[in-house]
C-alpha cells in the first residue's frame, strides 16, 4: 500500500482531530521500511519488554505493534533480535514509546520502526504490563484496532481504514 501522511490528511481534512489524529512529532525513524501501515495492537509496558517478545512472536498479519513504554530514556524495549522475530511474523511496523538499541542492525531489517530515541542498556524481564489497552501519548489515544500510518512526514491514527 502505498500512502504519504500529508496527502492523507489533505483527503481526510474534515476528520482530522476526531477520526484521524496526528500524533505529535518526536519520534526518530529506523528500520528499512520508510512507511508502514496496519491494525493497532498496544501494550503498555515500563523498562520491561517481556510482553513486547510475546507480542512479536506471534503472528503480526501486517499489524503495528505500539508500544507505551512511559516515554523512557532509561533502556531500550526493542532490539535487533525483537525486529528479526517481528519483521518474520508479519508485522508491519512497530512504534515505541521509549528507546530501542542495535539501531544499525534494524535499519537493515524490513519493518518500520519509530521510537524515540537509541539506548546500549537492554530492559528488565519480569512479565509487567498490559495488552490490548487504549494508551496515549504524543497529543494521541492508540486504540486496539484503530490503524496507523507512518512515513518520512509524521503519524497517524485513524479510527478506520484510510486507503
Amino acid at each position: 500500500m502505498t500512502f504519504k501522511t500529508p496527502d492523507l490528511c489533505d483527503e481526510f481534512e474534515a476528520d482530522l482531530g476526531t477520526a484521524v489524529r496526528v500524533v505529535a512529532p518526536m519520534f526518530q525513524r529506523f528500520g528499512g521500511r520508510a512507511s508502514f501501515s496496519g491494525e493497532i495492537v498496544t501494550l503498555k509496558v515500563f523498562e520491561d519488554n517481556s510482553l513486547v517478545r510475546a507480542a512479536v512472536g506471534e503472528a503480526g498479519a501486517g499489524k503495528v505493534l505500539v508500544i507505551d513504554g512511559g516515554g523512557s530514556l532509561r533502556c531500550a524495549l526493542v532490539g535487533d533480535q525483537l525486529a528479526i522475530l517481528a519483521h518474520k511474523n508479519g508485522w508491519a511496523g512497530l512504534v515505541v514509546y521509549g528507546c530501542i538499541r542495535d539501531s544499525g542492525d534494524i535499519n537493515g531489517i524490513d519493518i518500520g520502526v519509530r521510537a524515540l530515541n537509541t539506548h546500549p542498556q537492554k530492559s528488565i524481564k519480569k512479565g509487567a504490563g498490559d495488552r490490548d489497552i487504549a494508551v496515549t501519548f504524543g497529543g494521541v489515544t492508540f486504540n486496539p484496532g484503530e490503524f496507523v500510518y507512518a512515513d518520512e512526514d509524521g503519524v497517524l491514527v485513524s479510527s478506520k481504514p484510510l486507503c
